[in-house]
């Protein structure tokens, strides 16, 4: 499905209320290939953020029952859900209810498929919202995570930012804000945002990955090198983490050590974007350096 409760993998903004994923996971955060010139190594690989595989956790814009019994639907029957949020709009309710309705029925939209549509949808309903600030940040937070998955990425960067300047100190939006940045190459930015989360939660593992892929893709391969071991630290059998810390020892010439946590994370994370991305990285490791 694509709307479940957790991003078990930056999870990254928090299973909790009126935060935007559940926030310990990766995955969804890995950073994508691409080749890059070298007389005498194998080709590089570097990149930026691909789409995320699922939005995050349903915040709560408003109360009832019947708009708790529609997001409560769209894990299992995301049809059935749409379908209430439209009866919920056709038949009135309780004060809220028009609220509860149209973020059910966007959110409904993104597991069908309708991610553009959806998130288009999420933005309006934030823009409008009577609801408090904190809430409305997220579901600009969830906006930005569906035009990810519409490949907008510009549409993501500016759903992040205002999800941001509605909450600035919140842990998940600023991870949300780097991820959106990393796709557009706004390295620096997103290394600001997760120095900042970090201030706030030294605890992210998901965050050390992040920006050790900013400061990678900056060129400052020992501050990478540093967090990518930090992250380490906290969470040694991470994908993601082997996935970039294997991007960073090939970047520093230790090829032996790259393949061998690429080898890792493929095995660790088969059939995902993460393991996928090692695998891709592994055959340009055995395909040598350009010619």
């Amino acid at each position: 499905m694509m709307l479940r409760a957790a991003l078990a993998g930056v999870a990254a903004l928090a299973a909790v209320p009126l935060l935007v994923l559940p926030s310990r996971c990766c995955a969804q955060a890995a950073p994508a290939l691409s080749q890059e010139s070298a007389e005498d190594a194998p080709a590089a690989v570097d990149g930026t953020i691909p789409p995320l595989p699922i939005p995050p956790v349903p915040p709560r814009i408003t109360e009832g029952a019947g708009y708790e019994a529609c997001l409560d639907m769209l894990a299992t029957d995301p049809s059935g859900a749409d379908a209430m949020a439209t009866g919920m709009v056709v038949n009135g309710g309780a004060p809220g209810a028009s609220e509860g309705a149209q973020h059910c029925h966007a959110l409904a939209q993104v597991e069908l498929g309708n991610t553009e549509a959806g998130a288009a949808l999420l933005d309006r309903l934030a823009t409008v919202s009577t609801a408090p600030a904190a809430s409305r940040a997220v579901v600009f937070a969830q906006a930005s995570q569906a035009w990810t998955m519409s490949n907008k990425a510009d549409q993501a960067y500016a759903s992040a930012s205002a999800a941001l300047a509605l909450s600035p100190d919140d842990p998940e939006l600023l991870i949300g804000h780097a991820i959106a940045g990393l796709a557009l190459a706004h390295y620096a930015q997103a290394a600001d945002d997760l120095s900042h989360a970090l201030e706030l939660d030294p605890k992210r593992a998901d965050a050390l990955i992040l920006r050790a892929t900013a400061y990678r893709s900056l060129d400052k391969l020992d501050l990478a090198k540093t967090d990518i071991t930090a992250a380490f630290a906290l969470d040694p059998e991470n994908p993601d983490g082997l996935l970039e810390r294997g991007i960073i020892r090939q970047r520093l010439g230790d090829l032996a050590g790259a393949r061998s946590d690429w080898e890792h994370a493929a095995d660790l994370a088969p059939d995902t974007p993460t393991g996928d991305l090692a695998q891709q990285n592994l055959a340009l490791l055995e395909a040598g350096p350009r010619q």
